[in-house]
């Protein structure tokens, strides 16, 4: 008791800390925007049983799936390169035949598009569309979406581009393009019932999303959808977007924009929290996702030094960075704003802007910061006591305080850390507590430890 008072008037009265160690710790959930179907959470209600059907039913609210026509999607692959060239095509549309082992290039000639072969010029056009009648024209080169010398089926547009060069498009039927997609979204060695849903969601979003009036509809990326032609195809894709041909997802007759993502953490969220700025939509509201946790990032953590978080936030943090806190959460509960301290003020940041430049997999996250320094005692105390007499302190603060305001200091050893002492954290997380001997040592609250600090 005589040491534990000793400690108590020294802090209030007398003694300076020594500079703190301060962590940063980001806890959360998923992976992804956490709008419309949960990729892990379909393969694990793929795994509990449900079919195609009853997965696109639970994430997308109140929607029917439909078939649609005959459809062609125009997928750009290139755009505005110098020169293009390609293999395998067969015919030169409405103009002649062309010999598919041989390689063509395509440049511009003359105010129009030159087609080119062994460096000979076989004739000038205002655009080019060539294509291998049931078969796919390998595109030479590494395209937009990052396939070297990839295969695609249907055709293959070449028309001069937007600043100058050739520009290259893919028009290709609808469930071709799902061929190319669903791989590229998804691994093929996932439950069938899960690549059908995943089929059906690209075809949906091809449709929903691809532009109107320009010289292509999709981007071959993230953009749009990760597109790979026929090299993206395997077995289970190519089976899964047969069984589900020409289905979509719709929404009183229309289809609807059905947005996916890696993984919900247990629960997805309302577009309009996620995309700010987006109308409320009844089709995409956030639910319950209870076979998630399979997911390797079901839950995650970062830990950031006060350094790294002044040079991820830049102008968000004014002055050094002391601490977030969040204003509005989403129903998941996704971050929709939060509040940055610094020592400068304070800044409002979104949710999505903090996941970005935190390098965050999702905006479900919680932030603690945790500061810990020993305790040193002023030469007066030093020259009444004696150095002997004094304990060894650790002091700091742990923000938010732990619910129940109980915390644990824990020491190093052998590679492992003991718990050693306890204490209650003031209301606004201070704390101070003695320690038995020095070493190495932290504070921890359930799951989350503060920074480690050396005693002496």
């Amino acid at each position: 008791m005589r040491r534990f008072l000793l400690t108590a008037v020294a802090v209030l009265l007398f003694t300076p800390a020594a500079e703190a160690a301060t962590s940063h710790v980001v806890r959360g959930r998923g992976n992804g925007h956490g709008v419309g179907m949960s990729q892990y959470g379909a393969y694990g209600y793929a795994q509990h049983g449900r079919v195609y059907g009853d997965i696109l039913g639970h994430y997308y609210t109140g929607t029917r799936i439909e078939r649609t026509g005959s459809i062609r999607v125009r997928v750009l692959l290139l755009a505005s390169l110098r020169s293009v060239r390609f293999r395998g095509a067969s015919r030169l549309a409405g103009v002649r035949a062309l010999d598919r082992r041989a390689t063509y290039a395509v440049r511009p000639s003359g105010g129009l598009l030159g087609l080119f072969r062994g460096g000979k010029l076989r004739g000038r056009y205002r655009m080019l569309s060539v294509y291998r009648s049931g078969g796919s024209v390998r595109l030479l080169g590494r395209s937009a979406g990052g396939v070297r010398n990839g295969r695609f089926r249907g055709s293959i547009d070449l028309r001069p581009g937007a600043s100058g060069g050739v520009t290259a498009v893919n028009r290709v039927k609808l469930d071709h393009y799902v061929r190319g997609v669903v791989a590229g979204e998804m691994p093929s060695s996932w439950h069938p019932e899960t690549l059908k849903a995943q089929a059906v969601a690209a075809r949906t979003y091809a449709l929903a999303t691809r532009k109107r009036g320009g010289v292509f509809d999709l981007y071959p990326d993230a953009r749009s959808q990760v597109y790979r032609g026929v090299v993206g195809e395997t077995r289970a894709t190519g089976a899964a977007v047969r069984a589900t041909a020409r289905q979509v997802v719709t929404y009183r007759g229309a289809p609807i924009t059905t947005y996916y993502f890696s993984t919900s953490g247990g629960r997805t969220e309302n577009v309009e929290n996620s995309f700010l700025g987006s109308d409320p939509q009844p089709f995409l509201k956030g639910v319950v996702d209870p076979y998630d946790d399979i997911a390797p990032r079901h839950t995650w953590r970062f830990r950031f030094t006060t350094g790294q978080m002044d040079a991820s936030l830049g102008s968000y943090s004014p002055g050094r960075f002391r601490m977030i806190k969040v204003l509005e959460r989403g129903v998941s509960p996704r971050i929709v704003r939060a509040r940055v301290y610094g020592t400068g003020g304070t800044k409002i940041i979104t949710g999505p802007t903090l996941r970005s430049r935190l390098g965050l997999y999702d905006t479900w996250a919680s932030f603690t910061t945790v500061s810990t320094s020993q305790l040193r005692y002023s030469s007066a105390w030093t020259a009444v006591l004696g150095a002997r007499s004094l304990p060894l302190t650790l002091t700091g603060t742990f923000r938010p305080a732990p619910r129940g305001r109980r915390l644990v200091a824990e020491r190093r050893s052998r590679g492992h850390w003991a718990d050693v002492a306890t204490t209650r954290t003031g209301p606004g997380g201070s704390y101070v507590m003695n320690v038995p001997r020095p070493g190495v040592y932290r504070v921890r609250s359930g799951s989350v430890a503060g920074p480690a600090v050396r005693v002496r």
